[in-house]
């Protein structure tokens, strides 16, 4: 049997029990363990690179708690150590399936530069203590080499977090804290190394009072290179070659720096304003075409008020535009959970199918009137039914004052102009004018939306013509008579449509009958002109006949003859 044989029954095969239950598990990489766990690896990766730079230039910080560092840079291997054993239980996708398989898994692993980068990041250079003393963290630099999980880590976080730009602003705060951190240290060193007080640019002598704190020695370095990284403060010149190298290399890092914050913030920015772009309507196109049009102050005050009330009370009006990357089933499955039950409220709609439901979900479009705005006039013809998600409506006269009934949210509006109900005493016209109190939040179905739904689901639409049929008998609005004039008169067409179906089946086989006889008929000529011409041959030739075809048989062999010397001439010209 083959390799390739050998793995697809491994991977088909499904595993033992005993196994299973004894086995750890398999982590999704995309599942909520595995993103834990990497939150968890952010500690000891941080822990390393902060603490082991301070300790290895510090010397006070590495003596006063050796114990304590002890235990945390072998807590943290232990930590590492665990991550590996994560790893080789970590699945992957293949054509898109979640690889469960623990060989495959580990074979996989292994050959990646991460595996190689872990195992360097374990290597026991603590070792060396032994030769060299416990006071040399510099040894376990190599667990910087775990730094990759750190970003991995990030980027997951980023992806999960409800307020991503507000994350990516952290990161980069944290960044510019180790970098600071970092230059922090390198100049303690550098100062250790050239002399303390020698000079007013490198760190004050210990021996002064208040200087010898391992505290002051931190933050002095801290702020010191805070102030050269930013070059917003006044700090002393250097007066030794190795100052002024530290000086440029700061100075080029602070540059580098600047626009790397420059452009994250750039960036952070430009994505809030565009996703407010595609969360609102924008404001400022209206608002100049209002101003070049010379609109009257009150109608744009109107609509900056419409526009505001958006904006603050955080209202999308875009919802298709905003899920339209989504694929379809999730489209609606995202649409259901968040308008179903509205939908569901409505009486034509109850007892429907789900998937019909569903489709409508996806038609629905949020609408905001504001306050004193008219939703429908009487008399209007009505293309759309509204459904109430939150404010109020009322039933005004025409004055548009006295009010007759107040609308809240839950309710509707509007469902019988959108089916086309046989019998209706007003038609697909408004009966009432219908005024937004406030601010209210609608939801609108369109008649050219229902009726394409409807059109898969006739069962369904059926349905809802009956309820429909019900609602108007108790509003008296349902002519009987004319109700069951229209209904004859379908079944009328009906039956003349039927009519004519049947007539036009009858023509096309008599037309096919008369194809097939024709067919037979010039078969028949066919085979009759076929035996007259065999007969033909065998009857006697006219002597005048013969006479003529015996003159011209001389002729035609002497233009044959004739023709045969011209070929010959002309094919040895060729040659």
């Amino acid at each position: 049997m083959s390799q390739d044989s050998k793995v697809k029954t491994t991977e088909s095969s499904p595993p033992g029990p005993s196994k299973t239950r004894k086995g750890l598990p398999v982590l999704d990489p995309s599942g909520d363990y595995y993103y834990w766990w990497l939150n968890t690896m952010v500690f000891p990766v941080m822990y390393n690179l902060i603490i082991v730079v301070c300790r290895a230039c510090f010397p006070d910080l590495q003596h006063s708690y050796l114990v304590a560092w002890f235990v945390l840079d072998y807590m943290s291997d232990l930590m590492y150590l665990l991550d590996i054993g994560v790893r080789f239980h970590t699945g992957f996708l293949e054509q898109g399936i979640l690889v469960v398989d623990k060989g495959m898994i580990a074979s996989r692993y292994v050959r990646t530069w991460s595996f190689l980068l872990d195992l360097a990041s374990l290597v026991p250079t603590d070792a060396a203590y032994v030769r060299l003393g416990p006071h040399i963290p510099t040894l376990r630099l190599n667990r910087f080499l775990r730094v990759p999980r750190l970003f991995e880590a990030f980027d997951r976080t980023e992806t999960r977090t409800a307020y991503p730009n507000a994350f990516r602003i952290a990161k980069l705060m944290l960044y510019i804290f180790v970098v600071i951190h970092w230059n922090s240290c390198l100049y303690f060193a550098l100062s250790r190394y050239l002399g303390f007080g020698r000079d007013a640019w490198v760190y004050p002598d210990p021996a002064q009072p208040g200087f010898e704190r391992l505290r002051r020695q931190y933050l002095y370095s801290f702020y010191f290179s805070t102030l050269i990284l930013t070059t917003v403060g006044d700090t002393p010149l250097p007066a030794r070659e190795e100052e002024y190298l530290f000086m440029v290399g700061d100075f080029l890092l602070a540059v580098m720096g600047f626009a790397t914050i420059m452009g994250s913030m750039s960036s952070v920015i430009y994505n809030m304003n565009t996703a407010d772009a595609a969360f609102y309507p924008d404001h400022a196109l209206v608002k100049k075409y209002m101003k070049l049009q010379h609109v009257n102050r009150r109608l744009e005050r109107r609509v900056i008020d419409w526009y505001q009330h958006l904006q603050i009370n955080k209202k999308m009006t875009n919802e298709v535009a905003i899920l339209q990357h989504l694929p379809e089933r999730l489209r609606a499955e995202v649409a259901v959970s968040v308008h179903l039950s509205t939908l569901s409220r409505v009486q034509i709609f109850q007892n429907c199918e789900a998937s019909l439901l569903e489709e409508l979900v996806l038609k629905l479009q949020p609408q905001t009137y504001s306050p004193g705005e008219y939703v429908c006039r009487k008399g209007d013809i009505g293309r759309e039914m509204y459904i109430i998600r939150e404010g109020q409506l009322a039933v005004v006269a025409d004055d548009g004052v006295t009010q007759y009934a107040v609308l809240g949210a839950g309710l509707y509006f509007g469902e019988i102009s959108i089916i086309n109900i046989k019998g209706n005493m007003s038609g697909n016209r408004r009966t009432a004018n219908i005024k937004s109190l406030g601010y209210s939040d609608l939801f609108c179905l369109s008649k050219e939306d229902l009726r394409e739904v409807l059109s898969e689901y006739p069962q369904a639409q059926a349905v809802m013509e009956e309820k429909g049929r019900e609602i108007l008998l108790k509003m008296n609005k349902l002519d009987v008579n004319a109700e069951a004039a229209e209904i004859a008169l379908q079944e009328a067409t009906e039956s003349r449509l039927k009519g004519l179906d049947q007539q036009l089946d009858d023509l096309q086989t008599k037309f096919a009958r008369l194809l097939a006889e024709l067919e037979s008929s010039a078969l028949k000529i066919a085979y009759r002109i076929e035996r007259l011409e065999w007969q033909t041959r065998e009857w006697p030739m006219p002597e005048d006949v013969a006479e003529a075809d015996d003159e011209a048989e001389p002729g035609e062999g002497t233009s044959k003859d004739g023709e045969g010397k011209a070929g010959q001439e002309g094919s040895s010209g060729i040659e």
